[in-house]
C-alpha cells in the first residue's frame, strides 16, 4: 500500500524542482543538502516514481516529475489555504457571510460594497438574498441571513439590534400616458383615489396588515421591485419608487414624477442594519455594514 506523502515532502519537491538544485533548496528552507536529497528520495520510493534525473550536474524534473509537481503545488496550496480559513475563523472571522438586502436599497450601493468584501475577504463566502419589507426582518430571525439591511417595518423586534445606514429618496411616479401625469402642480389625494396604486407585498407575516404608503383603494399588490417598475412604466397605475431605481427612466422620459398632496418632494427611506442580539456580526460582516453604510454613487 502506497504510504501517503507528507505536506513536507511536497514542499521539499517544490523548493527543489524551483531552486534548481537540492543545496539551493537547503538554503531556502534552511536544511542541510543531506537531507534534502534524502526526503526527496523516500518520496520517490513511496510513489514508485523517479522524480529527477540525477545523471547530469544539476537534478533535473522527469517527465513524471513535471507532472507530479503541478498536482503537488495544488496540494500545497490548498492546504495553505485551510490553514489560513481556520485561523480566522478561531479568530473570529465569520466561516461564511449571509446576508438579506431590502429591495428598496440602491443596487449602485451594494454592489460597491459586495465588490470590497470580495476583494477584502476572498475565502469568505457569501450568500445574499433579496427580500422586501418584512421578509428581510423574518430572514434574520429565522437566522438564515446573520445581517439584514430594512427600510420600512412598523417596529424593531427587542432581539435585534439596527444601526443606521442611508436614507434612500423616494419619488412618486407614473408613465407618460397616465392621467395623473397631464395634471399641473399638487396631485391631490383625490385624484390618486380614483386610479390604481402599485404596491409592494411580501411573504412574511411581520407585515401582514399593514400598509406603507398606500394612499388608494384600488391596489395591485407586487412581491417583486422589478415587475413593479416594469407595470408602472406599462401605465397600469402609479407608485412610489426609490429614486435612484428610476433616474435612468426618468431621464428617458418613460417615466414622470408626480406631485403628492401631503408628501414632501424630499421623501426619504432610511435604511438600517439590522441582526440578532444573540449573533452580531463577525469582522468581515462588520466591514460589509460599513460599506453599506457609504454614499452610493
Amino acid at each position: 500500500m502506497l504510504d501517503a506523502p507528507t505536506l513536507d515532502q511536497l514542499r521539499v519537491l517544490i523548493a527543489a524542482a524551483e531552486a534548481g538544485s537540492f543545496s539551493a533548496a537547503g538554503r531556502r528552507l534552511s536544511r542541510a543538502q543531506s537531507l534534502v536529497s534524502q526526503t526527496v528520495a523516500t518520496l520517490e520510493a513511496q510513489l514508485g516514481v523517479q522524480l529527477f534525473d540525477r545523471s547530469k550536474k544539476y537534478p533535473l524534473l522527469t517527465g513524471a516529475g513535471q507532472a507530479l509537481l503541478i498536482e503537488a503545488k495544488a496540494v500545497v496550496d490548498r492546504m495553505d489555504g485551510f490553514k489560513a480559513r481556520a485561523k480566522s475563523i478561531a479568530d473570529g472571522m465569520e466561516p461564511e457571510l449571509s446576508a438579506v438586502i431590502d429591495v428598496m436599497y440602491p443596487m449602485s450601493g451594494l454592489t460597491k460594497a459586495v465588490g470590497y468584501f470580495k476583494q477584502t475577504y476572498p475565502a469568505t463566502p457569501l450568500l445574499l438574498f433579496v427580500e422586501a419589507l418584512g421578509a428581510v426582518m423574518q430572514t434574520v430571525l429565522d437566522g438564515r441571513a446573520r445581517i439584514g439591511v430594512i427600510g420600512s417595518l412598523p417596529s424593531i423586534p427587542d432581539d435585534v439590534r439596527s444601526e443606521h445606514l442611508i436614507d434612500v429618496p423616494m419619488t412618486t411616479v407614473v408613465a407618460p400616458g397616465h392621467p395623473l401625469a397631464r395634471m399641473r402642480g399638487v396631485v391631490a389625494k383625490a385624484a390618486l383615489m380614483k386610479h390604481v396604486q402599485l404596491t409592494l407585498t411580501d411573504r412574511s407575516a411581520l407585515s401582514e396588515g399593514h400598509s406603507f404608503g398606500v394612499m388608494s383603494p384600488l391596489i395591485w399588490r407586487l412581491a417583486d421591485l422589478g415587475a413593479k417598475l416594469e407595470f408602472l412604466k406599462a401605465g397600469f397605475g402609479w407608485g412610489h419608487m426609490p429614486l435612484p431605481m428610476v433616474q435612468d427612466c426618468l431621464g428617458r422620459k418613460s417615466l414622470v414624477r408626480i406631485r403628492v398632496e401631503g408628501l414632501s418632494i424630499h421623501t426619504a427611506l432610511p435604511m438600517y442594519a439590522v441582526y440578532r442580539k444573540d449573533d452580531p456580526p463577525g469582522p468581515a460582516g462588520r466591514a460589509f455594514i460599513e460599506k453599506l453604510r457609504s454614499r452610493p454613487v
